[in-house]
């Protein structure tokens, strides 16, 4: 299973879409500095998650979030997430 997420930086007020294997994980490099993009957002939340079956699967749920190049679509996509 993959999971396709969406973090969120208060201290630099920005979203950040990615997809893993493991959320925990990948949480946690983002938080330790070990991913460069995220390194100046930390702390990062996880505001949104959507599991997959396959990587493929996850990794094109994340292209088509990035494609929409809108923070409006992506606060939508939590909104909905969590109703």
């Amino acid at each position: 299973m993959c999971t396709t997420y969406i973090l969120y930086s208060e201290t630099s007020d920005i979203y950040y879409v990615g997809s893993t294997a493991n959320l925990g994980d990948r949480l946690s490099r983002h938080n330790t500095g070990r991913s460069t993009f995220t390194k100046r957002g930390i702390p990062w939340v996880v505001v949104y998650k959507k599991d997959y079956s396959t990587k493929a699967e996850a990794y094109r749920a994340e292209l088509y979030i990035k494609a929409q190049k809108s923070r409006k679509f992506i606060e939508e996509l939590i909104s909905e997430n969590k109703s």
